[in-house]
């Protein structure tokens, strides 16, 4: 198990943190996979994924109404409730990126498509042009975000911007905007704590997410017919 110093450590006068795993929250029929590149120092000592200080991921799962009540990274565990699940492509915590190392970009692939083609999620939703790049390393050119022609197994692709505090490429205004986009084109969830009215009639007539997948005899979640527009 890697050994990193972090500054909360050093405060407290250690001189090493051993960093546990990071622990997937994925389960049979689940619609959306969102991917982050690795865990930051603060997720593992929390055990909780996008559990940074300064990250807007839980926020934006709320405010984009992709989830119906606020949440924060102690909830990442409920996630599979509304159809969600979430996991990373290098196992590694680390405070930055710089010190992933290409053999680790490499198997992190290998393993996430392992994770699509086991449960099969509709999407997978990557948290970063950065992770969209480890993903696709072959990628030449300039990267935007949303639905993207690369597929992951069966699985279509969805870039959304980098959450962290850090990111200055993007407003929060622009984070919120590709949120709800990913709601409207692949969930197409109703409008969770909308005003009354605010709900065209085809979005009041769907239901939550973790209804769409109904599951078999055999308890196999089965495919949804549902085409993204």
């Amino acid at each position: 198990m890697p050994r990193i110093i972090s500054a909360a450590a050093s405060r407290k006068g250690l001189r090493h943190t051993v960093l546990p795993s990071l622990r997937d929250r994925i389960e049979p029929g689940v619609e959306v996979l969102f991917v982050g590149i690795n865990p930051g120092v603060r997720s593992a000592l929390t055990g909780h994924h996008f559990a940074g200080f300064s990250n807007r991921f839980w926020k934006l799962l709320y405010e984009s109404r992709l989830v119906p009540e606020p949440i924060t990274f102690s909830d990442d565990g409920r996630l599979p409730e509304w159809g969600f699940g979430i996991t990373n492509i290098v196992r590694r915590a680390t405070p930055g990126i710089d010190t992933l190392l290409p053999h680790e970009y490499a198997g992190g692939r290998t393993r996430l498509l392992a994770k699509v083609r086991r449960f099969h999620p509709k999407v997978v939703a990557l948290v970063g042009v950065t992770v969209f790049r480890a993903m696709f390393p072959g990628h030449k050119g300039p990267v935007a975000l949303g639905r993207q022609a690369q597929t992951l197994g069966d699985s279509a692709v969805f870039v959304l911007p980098n959450t962290s505090g850090r990111n200055a490429n993007f407003t929060y205004a622009e984070m919120l905007a590709a949120f709800k986009s990913l709601r409207r084109w692949v969930c197409r969830a109703p409008l969770y704590g909308a005003p009354p009215g605010t709900l065209n009639e085809r979005e009041a007539r769907l239901p939550p997410l973790s209804h769409r997948f109904p599951r078999s005899a055999g308890g196999v979640p089965r495919r949804s017919r549902l085409r993204a527009r």
